[in-house]
């Protein structure tokens, strides 16, 4: 089986291949392609995997490629996680947002805007390419804004793309342990956007265990999220919500502390980079961790929160749920149908799908609570929105899916930010 990596320069490549060596299943990948524009960083990431594979004699095969239609011919699944403008386009969103007075998070808010503008275009044009070298490839998006992004490639690729983010499984990991249930025997009811979901149920063995956790301050604060908005808030909130959404409860607090990881990771991956082994992949791949929405928190993020939700797990699971036409149920982005009552049946929503050779539908959930609805619609408008200044090019469209973002609170500063971003100023032409 042929998977293609877009992105394949990205320095989280090797926590997949690291997934795929591992891997023993029947039909498993036995040949992967990295593709990237920049053949000095897929020469590093190449070099990392090889020493992964040092010892193991039926490790998939690696090949390296920067043109992307031979790289994606005969492909059966296309892993899609590139970054367009690199983390200098992460660092510029940051700042230009900060220098507004709004925030710059990499896909919440004015930052999130941004990066959509210019990665949507790209993402279109893989889609199609996709769709005319590899038409029968499954397409697995991590390319953020997930959701975003994944519901713009759909208009070429259909049900064959399907989001997936890591965040949710990793909530569902921390309440898991806090429980004391394995995440294998639990139902996770959750339901929202990519990056704006809320867990409303933990059910195990048949029963919902949620309201027991809310109950004990304790236990709802011995993990990042009750940490983060605190055992009083989610009691009245009566779920625990996906951490992104830190951003919108304590919207000031998050402004005046800044979000200025772009930066940070930008010159932390060049000296990897510079020098790529595998050693040093894993220091910074750990500094990484313990800096995951550091201005957040008051102090060091624990070891136990440190796996994160394991997106390269999710993607495997993925993979093997549709080759092998193997039944699993996955949180995924996928079209809502008639799941959410507050979004259209195309929406793209991040909900527990079943997976089998038929792709990722989405199931029966609990709805979105009555406070997150607004938001919820409100988001989708924006995501719309934004895919639409990306097709057309125009600046009004461009500031207008800013403006209405939320988090944007002056139709002026949408103007300022598209005007002066060193990725958008130019870009988009006056009608």
């Amino acid at each position: 089986m042929k998977l293609v990596i877009l992105g394949g320069g990205g320095f989280r490549v090797p926590l997949v291949y690291r997934a795929l060596l591992a891997d023993r299943s029947p039909g498993r990948v036995t040949e992967v392609v990295l593709h990237d524009l920049d053949a000095a960083r897929l020469a590093a990431v190449a070099g990392v995997l090889a020493e992964l594979a040092t010892d193991i004699s039926d490790a998939p095969s690696v090949t390296t490629s920067t043109d992307l239609d031979e790289a994606l011919r005969a492909a059966d699944f296309v892993f899609s996680a590139i970054r367009v403008g690199g983390l200098d386009g992460r660092a510029a969103d940051e700042s230009v947002a900060a220098g507004c007075g709004v925030l710059g998070q990499e896909t919440v808010g004015a930052g999130g805007v941004a990066y959509g503008l210019r990665t949507v275009p790209v993402a279109l044009d893989i889609a199609r390419r996709i769709s005319v070298h590899a038409p029968d490839a499954w397409v697995i998006n991590f390319t953020n804004p997930a959701g975003m992004v994944t519901e713009a490639m759909s208009a070429h690729l259909g049900n064959r793309v399907i989001g997936i983010c890591d965040s949710p499984v990793g909530l569902g990991r921390r309440v898991a342990r806090a429980v004391g249930a394995d995440l294998e025997d639990a139902w996770l009811d959750y339901a929202g956007l990519n990056h704006l979901g809320w867990l409303r149920g933990v059910h195990v063995h048949g029963r919902d265990v949620l309201p027991d956790l809310l109950a004990d301050t304790e236990r709802l604060e011995s993990f990042e999220e009750g940490k983060l908005f605190g055992a009083e808030w989610l009691r009245t909130l009566g779920a625990i919500p996906n951490e992104y959404l830190h951003y919108y409860y304590f919207t000031r607090e998050a402004v005046g502390s800044g979000a200025s990881r772009g930066a940070f990771l930008l010159e932390q991956q060049k000296q990897f980079y510079a020098a790529p082994s595998l050693e040093s992949w894993e220091r910074t791949r750990l500094e990484r961790e313990q800096t995951y929405m550091a201005e957040t928190r008051d102090d060091e993020r624990d070891t136990d929160d440190l796996d994160g939700g394991g997106y390269e797990q999710v993607a495997l699971d993925l993979m093997h749920a549709i080759a092998s036409d193997k039944r699993t149920t996955l949180i995924l982005n996928v079209p809502n149908r008639t799941t959410l009552s507050c979004l259209d049946a195309d929406a793209i929503v991040e909900v527990p799908s079943l997976v089998d050779a038929n792709g990722a539908r989405p199931v029966a959930v609990s709805q979105v609570p009555d406070e997150g609805v607004g938001l919820v619609t409100a988001l989708k408008v924006v995501e719309r929105a934004t895919i639409q200044a990306a097709i057309s090019g125009e600046r009004a469209h461009a500031v207008k899916a800013l403006a209405l973002h939320p988090l944007v609170d002056s139709v002026s500063v949408a103007r300022k930010i598209v005007d002066t971003h060193p990725f958008l100023s130019g870009v988009f032409r006056a009608r």
